[in-house]
């Protein structure tokens, strides 16, 4: 069974049609938008609609996503809180 860090790397990157990026290349601590990753806001969208896709969550409050959406590790503790 692949592990959650795995699986939502790779929907990451699917999500956003990163292909030059590998799941190694996500750092877990650097922020996903701006300096780390280089996400924006066109990006959030996408990753908004994946999460209500794949995993069922929605995400209605601005504040709950901008810290869901810190880093790769907040996201996905927010995932695996939030999954249904």
């Amino acid at each position: 069974m692949q592990s959650l860090t795995d699986e939502l790397k790779g929907k990451i990157i699917q999500a956003l049609n990163l292909d030059k990026i590998t799941p190694t290349d996500i750092k877990d601590d650097e922020p996903l938008f701006g300096a780390g990753l280089g996400l924006d806001s066109l990006d959030a969208l996408d990753l908004v609609s994946m999460l209500e896709r794949d995993y069922g969550i929605l995400i209605q409050d601005m504040d709950a996503a901008r810290q869901a959406f810190a880093s790769y590790r907040t996201l996905e503790d927010f995932v695996q809180r939030n999954r249904v």
